[in-house]
């Protein structure tokens, strides 16, 4: 009977990564095309540089269509509590431990490490929680709270941390950060306020802007370190593994951060420290820091997407999450 019901919950995940898998296929051709073409035409890729923050900003915008800020509003004390414990957890205890920890054992990867950590959970969260059957909810309050602290939080994270040793323009970098992401959180809300009938119209053409975005973002980013690239292709191959351990990582802090909690709430938590906005690390890291920072963050792509079927066949065959199928999104 426990046979029979792995061999149905497997298939039924292979369907639905089936159907999602065109998408994220496509999405990883354009982010590693549009790398390459960077790296090998940098002249082109430059042309792209000065309009860098404004791309994140209309991806970003895009991206918080889809999110329900009506989600935030749960004030009771526990509810509280809880994203009080998994926000510090996410912003401040897994970037200061591992930036600790790469100091001593990876040197050259804990500036990058910092910086991917510390950033706010991602946009597409509460997408990737659905389809792994978590509470939604949860995911959704993380992306809202880390998303309006990070600006705050990341800099003076690494002025405190990395300000030591390089010159780190604190008051630059929470300028950045908070233009970057609180402009499109107002865009949203005075769209869906004023003018709900484009939305539709906007869905539409979301995906398809969204992979010119990437693209273009990638463009302006790796055109700045193409002879990185040429010189340093061991660095390349090793943070796609780096890239891999830390999602891992993220995954497992989360889940068991949270015992005695159900399945689909400490899954929640999981998909809250592993599924952030790397693409705003490639952003922001490419204005002050060197390449393995942008580079790291790219790379993340691979586990970001390859890594869901993974972790849901692991809780399957360890029981850690109810029986059923995957939600349909």
């Amino acid at each position: 009977m426990q046979k029979e019901f792995s061999r149905d919950r497997i298939i039924s995940i292979a369907h639905w990564y089936e159907s999602m898998s065109l998408r994220d296929l496509l999405l990883l051709l354009v982010i590693l095309s549009s790398i390459a073409v960077a790296v090998l035409f940098p002249d082109f890729g430059r042309n792209f540089q000065p309009y860098l923050i404004y791309m994140m900003m209309v991806f970003l915008f895009l991206s918080f269509l889809k999110i329900d800020f009506q989600a935030f509003l749960d004030t009771s004390f526990s509810s509280l509590l809880s994203l009080a414990k998994l926000v510090a957890v996410k912003l401040f205890v897994i970037p200061v431990v591992l930036y600790a920890i790469c100091t001593v054992v990876l040197p050259e990867w804990a500036v990058p490490v910092l910086l991917l950590s510390g950033i706010s959970t991602g946009v597409v969260s509460p997408f990737i929680a659905g389809i792994l059957g978590a509470d939604v909810p949860v995911v959704l309050r993380m992306v809202v709270a880390t998303s309006l602290l990070v600006p705050f939080s990341l800099p003076c994270l690494v002025k405190l941390l990395v300000g030591k040793e390089i010159a780190i323009p604190l008051e630059m970098m929470v300028q950045l950060l908070a233009i970057v992401i609180f402009v499109p959180v107002v865009a949203v809300y005075l769209v869906r306020r004023f003018a709900p009938g484009i939305l539709t119209a906007i869905t539409r053409v979301q995906f398809p802007v969204s992979l010119v975005l990437f693209a273009a973002i990638n463009f302006g980013v790796f055109s700045k370190y193409s002879s990185f690239f040429f010189q340093e292709t061991g660095k390349l191959l090793a943070s796609i593994g780096l890239a891999y351990l830390l999602c891992g990582v993220y995954y497992a802090i989360g889940y068991f951060l949270t015992p005695g909690q159900d399945p689909a709430r400490r899954l929640a938590a999981a998909v809250s420290m592993a599924i952030m906005n790397n693409v705003l690390v490639v952003v922001f890291a490419s204005q002050f820091f060197g390449p393995l920072s942008p580079t790291l963050a790219a790379m993340y792509m691979f586990p970001f997407f390859t890594m869901i079927v993974p972790i849901r066949l692991i809780l399957n065959r360890t029981e850690l999450i109810s029986p059923g199928k995957p939600k349909e999104i």
